[in-house]
């Protein structure tokens, strides 16, 4: 029981300060405006793990290649943990199960981003019915332009309803229940 509570502590920690550094990254690879309080929020959460990553590691192409090493050596050392408190046996596994910990923790942060998408889509759609001049209106309007902007163009309101949020509600699911799905008990075999 004591073991059981351990773990949900860890995930739930580990995954918040996760959900911020994909946050993050995701803002400036959308080129989001860091000028309203959700995007500082964001920026003075994990500045301290990025900011010390980005002497070493350079961004590359508009991808900011320290915070993305950041999640996925969060999400990798979250599990070790969790497998560690579950009873896994690293000594008699070796090495050699690092391989597949390193191919889950970067199937569970696709994972993860996926559910941060749906959750970002979802609090726009709110935003835009009940306060869409919220300060923090731009910013979700921002990070889910690129998914809903093509959506809208292809779909046209129905009784002045934007249905693209449902298309993308429909078809994360539709990624995480086939291909992510696929993709974590491949990574899963290797154990």
């Amino acid at each position: 029981m004591l073991n059981q509570a351990a773990q949900f502590l860890l995930e739930t920690v580990f995954n918040l300060f996760l959900v911020a550094v994909l946050l993050r990254f995701y803002m400036q690879l959308m080129r989001v405006s860091f000028r309203n309080p959700f995007a500082q929020f964001v920026v003075a959460f994990t500045d301290f793990a990025v900011r010390p990553l980005r002497r070493f590691i350079p961004g590359w192409g508009g991808i900011d290649l320290p915070t993305l090493l950041l999640a996925w050596v969060l999400e990798f050392v979250l599990l070790l943990a969790l497998y560690w408190l579950d009873g896994f046996p690293f000594l008699a596994a070796g090495a050699s199960v690092l391989p597949a910990f390193a191919a889950l923790a970067l199937v569970r942060l696709l994972k993860l981003a996926l559910y941060i998408l749906i959750g970002l889509v979802f609090v726009q759609a709110i935003l835009s019915w009940v306060n869409p001049f919220s300060p923090v209106a731009p910013v979700f309007a921002a990070l889910t332009g690129p998914v809903m902007r093509p959506l809208r163009r292809v779909l046209p309101p129905i009784g002045n309803v934007d249905l693209s949020p449902l298309v993308v509600f429909i078809g994360c699911q539709l990624i995480l229940m086939v291909p992510v799905a696929l993709l974590e008990k491949a990574a899963l075999s290797l154990f």
